[in-house]
């Protein structure tokens, strides 16, 4: 990539919709209105900081589609915010929805700062002036528009903003549905912090199981025994992680932004997240071998390397000594059109981010339909299948004479709790979108990639909803 043209996402994106849209039925007006971001919000307000001084803070807000409504995506806190980077990722919520059959327009927000730079109480004042800006420009609510956390963004956030909101429309008994990824006792979803890197776990694993896909790899089937590499340690790369390791795999490096650890034996992630907290870096970790440049994990013999941090971490430059046989895009475009191709000549299976990270919006949406149903999952059944599956025991050690087991008799009777049932209903999402993404992929010769297949599973979605209401440029 020359100097003279530097990265721009929403292009990268752009050069993805083009390469899979002649794979699709749809005439050039829909694919122009399906590839065109809708909205766009710039934004610029005052902040006072806690000495006195007076800055101006810079924020975006973009909905990309409104084929469905509301539209969906995150806000982040970063200081490389910029309207191209939320353009792009706007447009990949859009895509990432519809192949995982979640019913809402692709948005996004960012507001560019370090959060590291602010005070608790500046962060709330910059977040509450943010939400309040979007509400007067119609840009939130439960069926217009609705956020949650992003890269620089939690829990904490979300609840000043449903907070803000519910200030500003008092009576809306929806007020909870105008964010996600909110504390459970704002009216957050259990599940919902580990729901991206259970995705992860769950469209790997699924890829893993495919018996055609691992023989071309040169790969046992299975996560099993697999050696995983994962570069970020934040809240997406710890939980990915955590279920590799609980699935049987590996995890032989972990790599943060101060450098990275190795060990062949495998790493426990919380051990090493203890470890960072305690000393501030996750280097000199106990069994562990450092690198102090961070490219040299990523370039290290794996299976399966999972890019969990920012945008353009793998390029033209260095995709070529990329060694692992998988690559799970956790984080929102680690790998780019160049690394794409690099990965095709190399044999490479590149899952893209565009469905493997939608873990997170696919549980933001199991929160919505929470706050919208006002009552919480498993309050209706958990006590009935319990009382059900009491009496097939009892008439199972009645017509067998023996008693079942207490291990057993404790899975067996467990009725679904809330988390139960979000993780649940995101292993069948998973599942179901990694089947129609390789059915397209595997099913026509010409389709170069897995991205390649996952954008016109998306684009056929988007077309259809734009035909079927009529709407055209």
């Amino acid at each position: 990539m020359s100097s003279q043209q530097p990265y721009s996402f929403f292009k990268s994106v752009e050069k993805s919709f083009d390469k899979a849209a002649k794979f699709t039925k749809w005439d050039k007006g829909i694919l122009q209105q399906i590839k065109a971001c809708n909205n766009i919000l710039k934004l610029k307000f005052p902040l006072k900081r806690d000495n006195g001084e007076i800055e101006v803070i810079e924020a975006y807000r973009v909905q990309h589609s409104q084929h469905k409504t509301p539209c969906k995506g995150g806000i982040r806190f970063s200081d490389e915010v910029n309207q191209d980077e939320v353009m792009a990722l706007a447009a990949l919520m859009t895509y990432k929805c519809a192949i995982v059959n979640v019913p809402f327009g692709g948005g996004k927000g960012g507001i560019k700062i370090n959060p590291k730079n602010y005070s608790v109480y500046e962060l709330e004042k910059i977040t509450r002036r943010y939400t309040h800006e979007l509400v007067k420009k119609n840009f939130i609510g439960p069926g217009i528009d609705v956020p949650a956390p992003d890269y620089g963004t939690g829990e904490r956030e979300m609840a000043w903003i449903v907070d803000t909101y519910a200030s500003l429309k008092p009576g809306d008994i929806d007020a909870a549905g105008c964010v996600t990824g909110k504390p459970v006792s704002q009216g957050g979803v259990r599940g919902r912090r580990e729901a991206t890197g259970l995705g992860v776990f769950f469209g790997i694993r699924e890829v893993c199981n495919m018996p055609d896909v691992m023989k071309d790899l040169g790969l046992e089937v299975g996560i099993k025994n697999k050696r995983v590499i994962v570069q970020g340690l934040g809240n997406v790369g710890y939980h990915t992680a955590k279920f590799f390791r609980e699935g049987g795999a590996k995890v032989i490096a972990i790599s943060e932004y101060e450098g990275a650890i190795m060990n062949a034996d495998g790493l426990n992630e919380e051990e090493v997240f203890q470890h960072r907290k305690k000393t501030g870096s996750i280097l000199n970790f106990p069994g562990a071998t450092n690198f102090t440049n961070t490219a040299d994990a990523l370039e290290a013999e794996c299976d399966i390397l999972i890019p969990a941090a920012l945008e353009n971490v793998i390029n033209g430059e260095n995709a070529p000594r990329i060694k692992a046989k998988i690559v799970g895009e956790a984080a929102n475009g680690p790998c780019t059109p160049e690394a794409d191709e690099i990965f095709i000549k190399n044999g490479i299976l590149c899952v893209p981010d565009m469905y493997l990270n939608a873990g997170g919006v696919t549980v933001s949406y199991f929160e919505w339909l929470k706050n919208l149903s006002h009552v919480r999952y498993g309050r209706m059944e958990k006590r009935f299948t319990e009382n059900i599956n009491t009496s097939i025991i009892s008439e199972v050690e009645h017509l067998t004479g023996k008693p079942v087991s207490d291990q057993a008799r404790k899975v067996i009777l467990h009725g679904p709790e809330e988390v139960d049932l979000v993780h649940s209903g995101l292993e069948e999402t998973m599942i179901a979108a990694t089947r129609e993404i390789m059915e397209i992929w595997r099913g026509n010769s010409e389709i170069p990639d897995m991205r390649t297949a996952a954008y016109v599973s998306a684009l056929n979605k988007v077309g259809t909803s734009y035909a079927e209401l009529g709407i055209f440029p």
